[in-house]
């Protein structure tokens, strides 16, 4: 696919402003739609990086205009907009051991029974609520004891 026409265009339209004839003269012996395809097909991706071409635009060597390889490695040297990933430190066997003290009357709470959503509508009922009838069936149903099995 390649870098869309209008950057290649508005690349070529800057290199020319600051370099002049030096750049145009590159290729004055190829047809100018060849070189401009091929710098679209070099530079293909950075239209999602707009600003490695900004950064390769603004890091020009003053003395020579650039081919399209020496563009695309001045594109390539973009600072990243991503945040530099910070190096958690390990967890020392020490430190284990007291995150987990703290996490001990957590462990020794009962595990939830699983019928409390039940139990929870039928005392509801009870208690005068108006519950749906196919809500208080379900609930009914599961604090039922399985039928057909020994108890």
């Amino acid at each position: 696919m390649g870098l869309p026409t209008a950057w290649v265009d508005r690349i070529f339209d800057k290199l020319t402003v600051t370099y002049g004839q030096a750049f145009l003269r590159r290729w004055a012996d190829i047809d100018m739609n060849t070189v401009k395809s091929d710098w679209a097909h070099e530079l293909d991706g950075f239209d999602r990086n707009p600003k490695a071409i900004a950064f390769a635009l603004s890091n020009l060597d003053p003395e020579k205009p650039p081919t399209v390889l020496q563009f695309r490695a001045l594109a390539y040297k973009a600072p990243s907009d991503q945040p530099e990933a910070i190096d958690q430190p390990k967890a020392t066997q020490e430190r284990i051991a007291s995150e987990l003290l703290k996490m001990a009357p957590i462990r020794r709470m009962p595990l939830p029974d699983k019928k409390d959503w039940a139990r929870r509508i039928v005392a509801r009922h009870e208690a005068g609520d108006n519950i749906r009838p196919y809500s208080l069936k379900l609930a009914q149903d599961a604090l039922r004891p399985p039928s057909g099995l020994p108890v």
